[in-house]
């Protein structure tokens, strides 16, 4: 057979990372993998605008990457649809969300009680899923786009002392497989970014600097994920790069959840 040579066109793909003047939302945008996400999309071009319970956090994250802050609780309709509202005002249009919002709480099956589970359950699904119904219509009326949440590595596997948050996660890598199917046709697109651990300020507070040696040793990589590492990889997901890429579960854990599970005296 005689070989065809290949004529199709190349893109640009350099532009195709471009966000040059779409409008983003990110929620949780404060600190750590927020506040990263939100430079990440702003050095890209896009229009940030900046979502966070703290006002404080709101409005610095805001003014470094030159976006809108908004202070509002994405756990609530009204707090949704003021930041659809503000973004769609105040950049013309809505090309994506990135939702960062989530908290765990380190405690095994046997130490969860009914608040600890409702709790995991509103600060890690339920803004997910109203940012996805809402923001979904929003995104479609205005040409489509894409949305991407933060799930986690506990979501797929099993993690000890991760009980009501891990189950959350599976709940929400559930949500955005399903959103993937049903947004597809209006040209929404839906993934998920699965972090192991992530060096964030909060993290940082919670297990002790000290700890961070151990996780080191612990990944392939030999080192523990930084938020900018998060952030670059929702941005790919956000961009024309991932056209094509929808009702996905991106793993970025340094090769961790591939090597063994997490010890269970370590959290």
């Amino acid at each position: 057979m005689k070989p065809i040579p290949d004529t199709s066109p190349v893109p640009n793909y350099r532009d195709m990372l471009a966000l040059a003047g779409r409008g983003f939302v990110v929620a949780g945008a404060g600190q750590g993998i927020g506040r990263q996400t939100a430079h990440a999309l702003a050095s890209a071009g896009a229009k940030v605008l900046c979502v966070d319970v703290v006002e404080e956090f709101a409005q610095q994250v805001a003014a470094e990457v030159g976006g809108v802050a908004l202070v509002a609780d994405m756990c609530e309709r009204s707090g949704v649809q003021e930041a659809l509202d503000l973004a769609r005002a105040s950049f013309g249009a809505l090309a994506g969300i990135v939702d960062i919002i989530g908290m765990s709480n380190f405690k095994s099956i046997a130490e969860t009680d009914d608040e600890d589970w409702e709790h995991a359950q509103r600060i890690n699904l339920r803004h997910a899923f109203l940012l996805a119904q809402m923001g979904s219509a929003a995104l479609a009326g205005d040409g489509g786009g894409s949305l991407v949440f933060i799930a986690s590595v506990t979501g797929l596997n099993g993690a000890p002392r991760n009980a009501s948050y891990g189950a959350a996660k599976a709940g929400l890598i559930s949500l955005v497989k399903t959103a993937a199917v049903e947004f597809g046709p209006l040209n929404v697109r839906t993934n998920a970014i699965a972090p192991g651990l992530v060096w964030t300020p909060r993290l940082s507070a919670q297990i002790g600097e000290e700890r961070r040696a151990y996780w080191a040793k612990n990944a392939p990589l030999d080192r523990v994920a930084l938020p900018q590492d998060i952030a670059a990889a929702a941005l790919f997901l956000s961009s024309d790069l991932a056209s094509f890429v929808s009702g996905q579960v991106l793993t970025v854990d340094g090769g961790t959840s591939r090597k063994y599970p997490y010890p269970i005296d370590t959290l």
